[in-house]
């Protein structure tokens, strides 16, 4: 067996599978990078996994992350999806995806692109860190904060330092496979 990042639990398909496939890998495409940035505004104060087994239900409930769909939703929208137990039911959360949506739109209305905004906080290309171990790797760096800062100015709600860098890492923004992880590499960007 290859080895992995210590957090990722040798026992849970759907985990590794996300590890080895997805974790890490740049990402540019508009409703990805808006799922990833939900996903883990969704995931604050929750476990990964919590998130990861409901990922299918959150595309489901937003529009397969459709920003100009999830943007029309009504109060009536966010009631039911409140209800939904496919996703998780915080107020906060449900109608910062809302919030966001429109940000991406007003984003649109600028000339701009999610991607080009977010890839902009890193100059456009990975940051490749060679961590060791774990403990090793922060929960927030100057870029994150600086994600964080624009995207908060720009009308994007749950959006910390501590989210930014945790979507930064599975976007693919940095490269935060440990050294001794077979996919450090192979992501493209050892």
């Amino acid at each position: 067996m290859p080895r992995r990042c210590q957090w990722v639990p040798l026992d849970d398909a759907r985990y590794l599978a996300y590890h080895d496939e997805e974790w890490g890998v740049p990402v540019h495409e508009e409703r990805r990078l808006f799922e990833m940035l939900t996903l883990e505004g969704a995931q604050a104060g929750l476990s990964w996994r919590t998130i990861l087994y409901k990922r299918e239900g959150y595309r489901r409930a937003f529009a397969g992350f459709d920003a100009t769909a999830v943007a029309r939703f009504t109060p009536a929208h966010v009631e039911r999806l409140l209800a939904d137990p496919s996703i998780v039911r915080n107020r906060l959360k449900v109608t910062s995806t809302v919030a966001n949506a429109r940000a991406v739109l007003d984003l649109a209305d600028e000339g701009l692109t999610l991607d080009a905004l977010l890839w902009g906080f890193v100059d456009g290309a990975p940051t490749v860190n060679r961590w060791r171990a774990l403990s090793d790797i922060p929960a927030e760096t100057p870029a994150s904060a600086a994600m964080s800062k624009g995207l908060k100015a720009r009308g994007f709600r749950f959006v910390g330092p501590t989210v930014c860098y945790a979507f930064m890492q599975a976007a693919g923004f940095v490269n935060d496979h440990v050294m001794g992880c077979y996919r450090h590499g192979e992501v493209g960007l050892g």
